[in-house]
């Protein structure tokens, strides 16, 4: 039964963060003038970014990709956790057997910027999402030696339920603190029979003048390949170039 309830909550993870977007593509030109839909404090690729974390269309051009390949991860427990990363890049597993947690660290090597995907975390008790935001947060706050007050720019709280009554909570702020600027948000899933919430998280950020064009090319384009897409936009060679723009689309010398 707790398999199964991984299981679902995997597939809700992903659902959850990308529904609505297997028609909206990516370029810069048409993240420019992107003004979200329910934000009016942010515009352009962090817009764009902010949206697409909500199920949100974006009205992207093109699918995104990695321009410039750096390695490929695939999570040991979990072989559905894999893509390609840029260059300049360090992806690390998360695995914590003691709150069921698999997901993903992607760090710059200059600590800069950082992608970070759990799509499964068990904690007991009924966890609040503000509380495990908050501790997503302060982390980041620690790692990045900051101890100011941030700005929060964008910020949703939305709760409901699913099949079975099961309280489900989305959550996500977007904030600039000191020369950053991040996106977190976390959805929970409380089980009352089993006095447990199942939770899945994410959590990006980069310096400020720097942001948008982490989304462009880092953020979204790791994000878009745990999609299940089109095959025709699949890049098999992981040399940049989509399948449908590929002549040799297995052969990451030729293109």
């Amino acid at each position: 039964m707790r398999n199964l309830y991984l299981f679902v909550w995997l597939l809700l993870g992903l659902f959850i963060s990308s529904c609505n977007k297997d028609d909206n593509n990516n370029s810069q030109d048409s993240t420019n003038n992107f003004n979200s839909q329910i934000c009016n404090t942010i515009s352009g690729a962090s817009a764009v970014y902010w949206d697409y974390a909500h199920g949100l269309p974006t009205g992207l051009t093109q699918i995104p990709t990695i321009s410039n390949p750096g390695g490929q991860f695939i999570h040991s427990q979990y072989p559905g956790l894999g893509f390609t990363y840029p260059a300049g890049y360090t992806a690390t597993e998360i695995l914590i057997p003691e709150v069921q947690a698999l997901g993903v660290n992607v760090l710059r090597n200059d600590n800069n910027a950082l992608w970070r995907y759990i799509p499964s975390i068990t904690l007991q008790g009924n966890v609040g999402v503000n509380s495990i935001i908050a501790s997503e947060i302060n982390a980041m706050f620690s790692q990045l030696n900051f101890n100011g007050t941030p700005n929060v720019l964008c910020t949703t709280t939305q709760t409901g339920s699913i099949g079975g009554g099961f309280q489900n909570t989305f959550g996500a702020r977007f904030i600039q603190f000191g020369t950053f600027r991040a996106l977190v948000w976390v959805n929970t899933i409380y089980e009352p029979s089993l006095n447990v919430t199942f939770a899945s998280l994410s959590v990006s950020y980069a310096t400020t003048n720097e942001f948008d064009n982490e989304v462009l090319n880092t953020f979204l384009p790791i994000s878009f390949q745990l999609l299940i897409i089109s095959d025709g936009v699949r890049d098999s060679d992981a040399d940049g170039f989509p399948d449908n723009q590929d002549n040799f689309p297995f052969d990451p010398t030729r293109h």
